[in-house]
């Protein structure tokens, strides 16, 4: 429930604090004292639009801050740790607030949130009934939802299966069209795969070839000058064996100084180290150097080996160009097109599969979309015999409430069924749309009777009504009261009023009062006691506070709420 409301700078209300109770709460004033921005406020607290024009003019922002007595095990305080917010002593204190630019800003449990969050949260916490909400209810997509929000659990199950079969059923439609409008642009795409695939076949690369070849090719290119090195090379390891006069080589020279060492080698360990090193070395330029003749043997140049790979190499290089970085890319790239191009092929196939999948869901949502209409059609019948009982205690005796349940065979995200609340305003009459059978009395009547069936069935922990009673005087009114004073004992009802009737059922009456400049300040919300009750019932009545017979009417009415059962 909630528990308490601060309101700073909005509409006439410079400052005001409105502590709330359980039960039937009732907000009065004279007109223009601000009455309706204690419901502006609640609407804002649960997301509503913010209008800087609502700012108090010279106000800077409009701040409403609500603290609300949440159920500490229920899926709200999940939602609220969610959104990182926390509870404050069992309640949750929500703010929010608007500038006078129209910059929004709201809080949730002492954190920064989205206003989506807040309306998310409304749903659970609050029902708000204004002018502006009956002409929502008056849309026939919003009257099917409030039917299946009557129809409760009963249509949960089939609900749930025919809206996965509906999801089901759009994926494979989709599916279906994208496979056969695109058609020509799939024929062109394997045949581009093919082409592909067919030039990567005529040169039949293998994995790392690209690499060896380029390796091969600048062998192939500087052979001459690598034999030449690698022959210098040997010459000064080994020496010249065809040398005319011996010249002196780097294997003859370490000999010769090894010969120098090994003569002293026995007076020196230290020396004797270095002779074996010396002949280690001996034996690796020995090695190096036969390897460097070998080497200088098998490097020939071979002009026709050459233009080979060099032809090799610009076919490989083609391909890269056109379907990878490397011959290790492109033949990945051949492999993703042979699975592609198996896709494609079998697209035909995928077809005829999908096509007997769509029939198979087509008959399956019928059925279910039937299913809902038997269900929504039961709910129907109940809903209009509880709205149109409720109606015959607001003083509408002979108004008869119809649901109109009707399949239209085109399936959508709830079902086939178009719903539409119609009224029959008395007997003969026929059963009209709400907007077009009931005058502005009758509609909220409607209205209050709607909400306090739909309170059985999926209550919420409070009710909020911005003159619900508008264009209803007289017995009417009494009984609105009384339907109200019911209402409240299943969860908390704030009611904005003019009418003495409706108000003397309250359990606490608060007044709005304007100060002398026309605001209403701190001390401008007033909680009645017995004795201020009835001076304000008199007020409402007569229009006059002291009046003896307005006062007398006054204890009459409340004398009339507190005998109710």
């Amino acid at each position: 429930m909630v528990e308490e409301v601060r309101i700073q700078g909005l509409g006439v209300i410079d400052e005001a604090v409105l502590e709330l109770s359980p039960g039937f709460n009732v907000v009065t004033g004279e007109t223009g004292a601000g009455k309706t921005m204690v419901v502006t406020s609640l609407g804002l607290l649960f997301g509503g639009r913010a209008d800087p024009q609502r700012v108090r003019p010279g106000a800077e922002r409009a701040t409403v801050e609500g603290r609300i007595v949440v159920d500490p095990g229920g899926k709200v305080v999940e939602r609220v740790e969610e959104a990182g917010g926390e509870l404050d002593d069992g309640a949750l204190i929500i703010t929010r607030s608007v500038s006078a630019e129209g910059r929004s800003r709201a809080h949730l449990g002492g954190r920064s949130t989205p206003v989506s969050v807040l309306i998310n949260l409304a749903d659970d916490l609050v029902a708000v009934h204004g002018q502006a909400d009956q002409q929502r209810l008056l849309q026939v997509g919003r009257q099917r939802a409030a039917l299946d929000r009557y129809a409760g659990d009963e249509l949960t199950k089939p609900l749930r299966a025919y809206t996965s079969a509906y999801q089901r059923h759009r994926q494979v439609g989709a599916l279906l069209e994208e496979l056969t409008t695109r058609s020509r642009e799939r024929a062109q795409e394997a045949d581009a795969l093919k082409f592909g695939l067919g030039e990567i076949e005529k040169v039949d690369p293998k994995p790392g070839e690209d690499v060896e070849l380029a390796t091969e090719e600048e062998r192939l290119g500087h052979a001459d000058a690598l034999r030449t090195a690698a022959t210098t090379a040997h010459e000064a390891l080994l020496g010249d064996p065809d040398a005319v006069v011996a010249a002196a080589d780097a294997v003859g020279l370490l000999g010769s100084a090894r010969n120098a060492i090994e003569v002293v080698r026995d007076h020196d360990p230290a020396l004797a180290a270095l002779a074996d090193r010396l002949a280690e070395a001996g034996y690796l330029l020995s090695d190096v150097g036969g390897e460097l003749a070998a080497y200088a043997e098998s490097v020939e140049a071979d002009p026709v080996r050459l233009a080979a790979v060099q032809e090799r190499r610009a076919a490989l290089t083609a391909l890269t160009r056109r379907y990878g970085t490397s011959i290790d890319d492109v033949l990945d790239w051949a492999k993703t097109s042979v699975q592609r191009i198996t896709e494609l092929d079998g697209d035909d196939e995928r077809i005829e599969e999908l096509q007997v999948e769509y029939g198979e869901l087509t008959e399956r949502l019928g059925e279910l979309a039937g299913e809902l209409t038997s269900v929504r059609t039961r709910a129907a019948e109940r809903f209009s015999v509880a709205v149109t009982e409720e109606l015959t205690a607001l003083a509408m005796p002979h108004a008869r409430i119809v649901v109109s349940v009707t399949p239209t065979g085109d399936f959508g995200a709830h079902g086939a069924d178009e719903v539409e609340l119609r009224l029959a305003a008395h007997p003969g009459a026929p059963p009209l749309p709400l907007n077009k059978g009931a005058s502005g009395g009758e509609l909220s009547r409607v209205m209050l009777a709607i909400e306090v069936v739909f309170a059985g069935a999926d209550p919420v922990p409070t009710f909020v009504f911005d003159e619900v009673d508008a264009g209803v005087g007289g017995k009417a009114a009494v009984e609105i009261g009384r339907r109200l004073a019911r209402l409240s004992r299943n969860a908390q009802v704030i009611v904005v009023t003019h009418l003495p009737q409706v108000a003397a059922f309250a359990d606490q009456h608060l007044l709005v009062e304007k100060s002398n400049d026309g605001t209403v300040t701190r001390s401008g919300v007033i909680t009645l006691d017995r004795d201020g009750r009835v001076r304000e019932l008199s007020r409402m009545l007569a229009g006059l506070e002291d009046s003896e017979l307005g006062r007398a009417h006054a204890e009459e009415l409340l004398a009339l709420a507190a005998a109710e059962p």
